[in-house]
């Protein structure tokens, strides 16, 4: 497989500021071009844009039960390095995130054995940081 390339993902948020907020000051991402309904930042690597989107009708939170969890659906995130997501981690909550799954060890001493943590941004998106003990096994079964 080739050199993996920086993805691209716009989500919506209703509230810009708030939302910048997070993503500046709670996660560290460097910003980079805005306007006035937009706002780019590098999300380790990669190109998140976060765009403002009017809050519609309220809706019931999707889940979907993993490991005895309940998942939120859909959500996104990166893979960090052992120790970046362990850093990251002990950032987040020395900055009171709210997590909706506290960061633990999934698989421990097995096959893909990783850490995980997943939590929301002020306007209801899921993020899930994740790590994995081997990175090979980011795809063992």
């Amino acid at each position: 497989m080739s050199k993996i390339q920086p993805f691209h993902l716009a989500i919506p948020v209703d509230d810009l500021e708030a939302a910048r907020t997070f993503y500046r000051d709670t996660l560290e991402l460097q910003e980079g071009r805005s306007d006035e309904h937009w706002v780019d930042f590098d999300f380790f690597g990669h190109q998140l844009v976060i765009h403002y989107k009017e809050k519609e009708a309220i809706s019931k939170k999707a889940t979907n039960p993993v490991d005895g969890k309940a998942v939120p659906i859909p959500h996104f995130g990166v893979v960090l390095t052992w120790e970046d997501f362990h850093s990251f981690s002990e950032k987040l909550q020395q900055k009171n995130i709210t997590f909706e799954i506290e960061p633990y060890i999934r698989f421990k001493d097995k096959p893909g054995e990783q850490a995980t943590m997943f939590f929301y941004d002020p306007c209801g998106n899921a993020l899930e940081f994740k790590a994995f003990k081997d990175q090979q096994q980011l795809f063992a079964k």
